[in-house]
């Protein structure tokens, strides 16, 4: 259920409005707006690079792969999942294919910035989007599954966020989330993205278990490319001026696709149960 966020209770959640205390959540681009002061720039990410993102999304490498594994856990762990819920969606990209892989389930998106959600809305107008703060999420027992890919990376009370997720699942619900991985990695393209952090190994799934989940499966990604992305964070470090951020995307096409390649190869052994200690990125899925 959707909790009033000024007296508590239940709200209606198709008007979001309260019918005990008559308050209404605002509405920003028509999208419901739980956390109205950030909607256009709330710090943590650089909200100008979604459109960029949604050019790029569909055909690089790792966006690509990346929602391989994610549908693979999916249909491992909650195959018959009713409910899924984006936090951070960004562009949607995700979304809309958990939402082509699982047609029968309901899909909601939260992402902190509206102009995001202008560009998911364009991608799955099927489901349903609201603007909103992690940290603060009304949610009580409403959803199956929780994803959150690449996101928690961005926020400095990461436990903070993992303690709304788990109460925002309902019992035996799912909560999946990748993050970077190895503070060693870290690089311009970092400090471009506005992250607090990369994770080291064990750290995301001790936070998941303080927050009171069970962790069922946790895998490195990005491993068998590791060499190759610690090389370019050397030398990105050794740039005097820092790029973009968004230079990754620029690579040859046919790199992307041997990059494309190797990561495929990478998602036949997770698929058969191996498990990765290295990566560029960890992918975890625990259950409340």
């Amino acid at each position: 259920m959707i909790v009033c966020q000024q007296c508590g209770n239940h709200m209606n959640q198709l008007t979001g409005s309260c019918q005990q205390c008559d308050y209404h959540v605002e509405k920003i681009d028509g999208f419901m707006a739980f956390a109205p002061e950030y909607a256009h720039g709330g710090g943590g990410y650089p909200a100008e690079v979604f459109a960029q993102l949604y050019v790029h999304e569909d055909n690089y490498f790792w966006f690509r792969v990346r929602n391989d594994v994610i549908l693979m856990l999916l249909q491992q762990f909650a195959p018959t999942m009713q409910s899924f819920f984006e936090i951070g969606c960004g562009t949607g990209y995700v979304m809309n294919a958990v939402a082509q892989r699982f047609p029968p389930t309901k899909i909601f998106g939260g992402e902190l910035f509206v102009n995001g959600l202008h560009f998911a809305a364009q991608r799955l107008p099927s489901a349903v989007f609201m603007q909103i703060d992690a940290r603060f999420m009304p949610f009580d027992a409403e959803f199956t599954v929780i994803g959150m890919f690449d996101v928690l990376e961005h926020i400095v009370e990461d436990t903070q966020v993992l303690q709304s997720a788990y109460t925002a699942l309902q019992l035996g619900g799912f909560l999946i989330c990748s993050v970077p991985q190895h503070q060693w990695l870290w690089s311009h393209v970092d400090d471009y993205a506005q992250h607090q952090r990369r994770y080291e190994r064990g750290e995301l799934e001790q936070k998941m278990c303080d927050a009171g989940f069970t962790v069922q499966r946790s895998t490195s990604f990005n491993s068998l490319l590791l060499p190759a992305m610690y090389v370019s964070r050397l030398l990105q470090r050794k740039q005097i001026q820092s790029p973009d951020g968004m230079g990754e995307f620029n690579i040859p096409p046919f790199v992307n696709r041997l990059f494309e390649l190797i990561l495929r190869v990478e998602l036949w052994f997770i698929k058969r149960g191996i498990n990765f200690p290295l990566g560029g990125s960890r992918i975890v899925i625990a259950q409340k």
